[in-house]
């Protein structure tokens, strides 16, 4: 048998794994599919869905804040007026998570022998929003069970109520925040905390605000 004939026979399993390894990082393979469920948002929106989150809005107290917020998740929530809810839920659930880690790490830096009250303020606030939090993660946990519903008006009633119930408890937490602030003179500290805690609040009652607008509606 010829030697140089039987070689690339020999490597030929060789290069067919090569070429498997190759083909599998061209086609960039994920075995394990991404299942986020508060979607990223797109860099070009659709305009009817676009249309529909701004018609949405106009229910909110804060209307341009709404849409600013939501718009760029307008292609994954597809005039779906439980999936913007469940949108709007997120992005407030993610702006109370940062509110709460900022207030700590302010906390942690507060000098506690210049003002007690600017301390005492700052811990109660990180209290209130760390409550916040898990009462809108329970909103969203709600939320999730609304596709399993089914046309149950009483299931539907129920989960609903939770919703609107937890998610009117993290406003009140977030307002109890920046109340605390009231007897602490001004300055710095009190003046960024509070700015930022009132900007998660209009996230927060422009999501209660959808919730409530879907509420009317599927239980009319």
């Amino acid at each position: 048998m010829n030697k140089n004939t039987s070689r690339p026979l020999f490597l030929l399993p060789f290069l067919l794994f090569l070429f498997s390894l190759s083909l599998i990082s061209a086609l960039n393979l994920n075995p394990m599919p991404s299942f986020d469920f508060i979607p990223s948002p797109g860099s070009q929106p659709l305009t009817n869905d676009s249309d529909f989150i701004r018609s949405s809005c106009n229910s909110t107290l804060y209307p341009d804040l709404c849409y600013a917020s939501l718009e760029g998740y307008s292609s994954s929530v597809r005039e779906d007026p439980a999936q913007l809810a469940r949108v709007a839920i997120g992005v407030s659930l993610k702006k109370a998570k940062a509110m709460a880690s900022y207030v700590a790490n302010v906390s942690r830096e507060a000098d506690y022998s210049s003002d007690p009250r600017v301390c005492s303020a700052l811990h109660d606030c990180h209290s209130n929003f760390g409550d916040a939090v898990e009462e809108i993660q329970g909103s969203l946990k709600q939320m999730r069970h609304l596709g399993a519903a089914g046309s149950s008006k009483e299931t539907l009633r129920f989960l609903m109520s939770n919703v609107q119930t937890w998610m009117s408890a993290a406003l009140t937490d977030q307002e109890t925040c920046t109340d605390g602030f009231d007897d602490v003179a001004d300055g710095p500290v009190k003046a960024d905390v509070v700015d930022r805690a009132a900007y998660v609040k209009k996230l927060t009652s422009n999501a209660l605000a959808l919730v409530n607008s879907y509420a009317e509606k599927e239980m009319s």
